[in-house]
């Protein structure tokens, strides 16, 4: 494992770091804690030792099973990040209560990166005018939080200013080559650095864009490279090629992926990609931008939608759509993952939208999601969904 330090208080932190916003789950959704706590503990007893959650990680459940998983002395192995749910703050009071219920969901004494969730320029205004400095300072002063940062998903234009509106200890950016210019991008990451900030990533791997469904036609740039390398490889060596940042998150809930990203993180200097590895990647980024249709990462910040829609899911496989080269494939999937052949019960369907409005304003990126909706019922459902329901039910069950 390697390990980068802190700017400001010179912690040693691996690379690589365990995100717990996708952990290993069950069929309904819930948490596989069994499976996800071995998968965990592997991980720190191979290096790992940043670990990030939030409060509203796995709808609520990712605080508590970090702190039951951290037992048995894993604790004392790592630092914990965890994050003010900012967009829950409507009064100075509610951020101790938030930060103290934290405490007692993570069973520790300590947060040791605490993070304001989410922010963008309004957000970061309004609990600016709430006190949030001063909150800060107390909790850094009684103990109960060790280094203050933030998560960002704004415009570019207000990140800089948020850097230079408190005394951070660091900030968590989301970056990976097809963000370089997006939200805070590269120049975000710089001017963090700039200012002696530490510099944590998120979406290495865009929620698994990257990786998941891999077109052909991407796929033939990558086998020319002299050495062979997966696209997870590919993806988290350009963000670790960067010296400015100091850990790179990763949802890890497969046991092979876990495999690969720790012998990864033991790999990957800065600045160790060639001049040809790099315009590789950008031939990579150019060609998905051709064929995506919807910039998701599958954050579920906007979910629960209150008509029932699986916004993600319909995203993921509207893109699908366009990354494969088999639209029936696709078209029973969709079907089959939203009809109840796979998965537990029926539902999320984009005809369900009935375009209220309530996931603009908690999308990190900014989609304008009911349009895209209309285009994932005009194109994945048709008179056909209640054949294409039973037929994948038969497939999956083998009953109708």
């Amino acid at each position: 494992m390697l390990y980068r330090k802190m700017p400001k208080n010179t912690d040693e932190l691996s690379i690589l770091g365990f995100g717990c916003m996708r952990l290993a789950s069950k069929e309904d959704g819930s948490i596989d804690e069994e499976r996800a706590t071995k998968q965990l503990r592997y991980a720190i007893d191979q290096g790992v030792n940043y670990v990030d959650t939030a409060w509203p990680y796995h709808m609520g459940a990712s605080e508590p099973f970090l702190g039951r998983a951290l037992a048995d002395g894993y604790r004392e192995k790592v630092k914990i990040a965890t994050k003010l749910p900012s967009f829950l703050i409507e009064t100075r009071e509610d951020m101790d209560k938030y930060l103290n219920a934290q405490l007692e969901k993570l069973n520790t004494d300590h947060i040791d990166y605490y993070l304001l969730h989410s922010l963008v320029g309004d957000l970061w205004d309004s609990i600016e005018k709430l006190g949030v400095a001063d909150f800060l300072d107390k909790a850094k002063a009684d103990g109960r939080i060790i280094n203050a940062g933030f998560s960002f998903h704004g415009a570019s234009e207000d990140f800089n200013r948020i850097v230079d509106a408190y005394n951070w200890d660091f900030c968590q950016i989301q970056y990976n080559y097809l963000d370089e210019m997006n939200q805070a991008g590269k120049a975000g990451l710089k001017y963090a650095a700039s200012k002696n900030l530490g510099v944590i990533v998120m979406e290495p791997l865009r929620g698994g864009t990257l990786t998941k469904t891999v077109p052909q036609d991407v796929e033939e740039i990558w086998n020319e490279a002299p050495k062979k390398r997966s696209p997870a490889e590919w993806a988290l060596r350009w963000v670790w090629n960067h010296p400015e940042v100091t850990v790179v998150l990763s949802g890890m809930n497969e046991e092979a992926h876990i495999e690969e990203n720790l012998r990864v993180a033991g790999e990957a200097h800065p600045n160790s990609l060639t001049e040809e590895e790099l315009q590789l990647v950008k031939r990579v980024e150019n060609k998905y931008r051709e064929l995506m249709k919807v910039e998701c990462t599958g954050c579920q910040y906007c979910m629960p939608c209150p008509s029932g829609v699986n916004i993600p899911v319909c995203f993921d496989l509207y893109n699908n759509l366009y990354l494969e080269d088999d639209p029936e494939t696709v078209r029973l999937m969709y079907a089959a993952r939203l009809g109840g052949a796979v998965g537990a019960g029926r539902g999320g369907f984009a005809s369900l939208c009935i375009q209220c409005g309530q996931c603009l304003d908690k999308c990190p990126q900014h989609i304008d999601i009911p349009n895209i909706l209309d285009s994932v019922v005009s194109e994945l459902e048709g008179s056909d969904l209640e054949q294409r329901i039973a037929m994948a039910k038969e497939m999956f069950n083998g009953d109708v």
